[in-house]
């Protein structure tokens, strides 16, 4: 008995990976301990189990059955059929754009946002001209921020979990009387729970993803947008993703995505997020163009474009032993530019840790884009110092960075608006991407 090697190349090249090295770098072995287990004199079975088998005369298929039959579906996993159910995630990636700067919509199209948060992603699409029938979210800060700066939408505040499971149709709150052209949102990235065989939505049970795919399946737009951290390309080694992309086409969708940077769409911020695109099959079948990401505007706005005359506000400020450290920091630079035994002490472990860490005792120049906002203007790890004045971002700076108008107005105390304003989608990428979706729409 022997491990079947074309399985093996089958399965590597289904989960993109290249080579013996690579696999047995994942699977903690040396390269000679792989080859040793995938050569013709290597059995897995061991032999006090062997004797067993030769003795009771019984095949190995069947002693496992007998013995572990609750755990066979996991050994199903290295079958055919379960290998030629994979899919690869790269295959879905599109590389394909258009210019849609003199986009504009010829039809009344609506939009349902789902974990709408302080609304980046909600105002962005509606710039682009689409038209909000409800946005969904479970924060009680970002729904005042919401209910402050547009009365008239349909604010929808609760639990999705809830919303889903009652159905969003039921919802008082709910009046689209007419189909559903968009439906948009950001989902948190978590891991799932895999059985050996996929079975759609009975895979992503417990995930904040599995109620933002029953408002689809109860909806069917006719497009939807989900946008999330540039680490779900790889999460989980990349099974979170091609799960999400399995249920998307089990649902009936052709679906595109793309890692877009904020930057490239008038942003002063080096923010790159996945933007996943799903259009309903139907349409595939009709359409006279195809789908395209917005394509990268020649705009490089930098730190003092976006910060220019922008108006005061709270802030949070930097211990004074923090802003004795940055104060030796010159803009644009981190802690690789203060003295070893400052920075030593400032980093503590991380000193010897290894990698890039460029994100740690920084400070932003005015001549460059900012670095990815956090939840928190301070955290050691990812600080975002102001270029002129030791302190981190002031709330109305942040909101600026993020491509918020000055006249969208956050509820809540600082550490919330902090934390809405991190977690938003830019408007201005949000824009390109409704006016992407807008071009698509318009041809029908």
């Amino acid at each position: 008995m022997f491990i079947n090697k074309d399985i093996v190349k089958l399965a590597m090249k289904k989960n993109n990976i290249a080579t013996q090295t690579e696999l047995a770098e994942r699977i903690g072995m040396s390269k000679s301990q792989l080859s040793q287990m995938l050569s013709d004199d290597f059995c897995p079975i061991k032999t006090n189990v062997l004797n067993l088998m030769n003795e009771l005369k019984i095949p190995f298929k069947e002693l496992i059955i007998e013995e572990t039959g609750e755990h066979m579906e996991q050994l199903e996993l290295i079958t055919d059929e379960s290998i030629a159910n994979n899919i690869n995630r790269y295959e879905y990636k599109l590389d394909r754009y258009t210019d849609v700067k003199n986009i504009s919509p010829q039809k009344d199209y609506t939009v349902l946002e789902t974990f709408a948060g302080a609304g980046g992603l909600s105002l962005g699409l509606e710039e682009a001209g689409l038209n909000s029938i409800g946005a969904i979210e479970l924060d009680k800060d970002a729904c005042k921020t919401l209910k402050k700066n547009r009365p008239h939408w349909n604010v929808i505040q609760g639990d999705i979990v809830n919303i889903a499971n009652n159905g969003i149709k039921n919802h008082e709150l709910f009046t689209l009387d007419k189909e559903l052209d968009v439906l948009s949102g950001g989902y948190p990235c978590q891991s799932f729970s895999y059985a050996g065989k996929r079975h759609g939505l009975e895979d992503i049970r417990g995930t904040l993803f599995y109620p933002y795919s029953q408002i689809l399946n109860e909806l069917t737009p006719k497009v939807f947008i989900a946008e999330n951290v540039k680490g779900l390309v790889n999460h989980d080694e990349g099974r979170t993703l091609e799960t999400m992309l399995d249920v998307f086409s089990q649902s009936g969708y052709t679906v595109y995505w793309n890692v877009l940077n904020a930057w490239n769409y008038d942003v002063a911020q080096k923010r790159e997020r996945i933007v996943i695109i799903g259009i309903r099959n139907d349409l595939i079948k009709k359409q006279k163009k195809p789908f395209a990401f917005p394509e990268i505007s020649t705009t490089k706005p930098v730190l003092k474009d976006a910060l220019k005359n922008v108006p005061d506000s709270q802030g949070t400020p930097y211990s004074e032993k923090k802003k004795k450290v940055l104060e030796l920091v010159p803009p644009g630079g981190c802690w690789v530019n203060l003295p070893e035994n400052i920075a030593k002490d400032y980093m503590g472990a991380s000193y010897h840790s290894g990698g890039g860490k460029r994100g740690m005792a920084r400070r932003i120049s005015w001549d460059e884009p900012s670095l990815t906002l956090t939840t928190s203007p301070s955290q050691k790890q990812t600080e975002r110092c102001h270029p002129s004045e030791t302190r981190p971002f002031k709330v109305r700076e942040y909101a600026r960075i993020q491509s918020f108008p000055d006249s969208w107005k956050f509820e809540g105390s600082v550490t919330s608006i902090y934390k809405q304003i991190g977690n938003a989608v830019p408007v201005k990428l949000a824009k390109y991407v409704g006016l992407a979706v807008i071009d698509y729409l318009n041809q029908f």
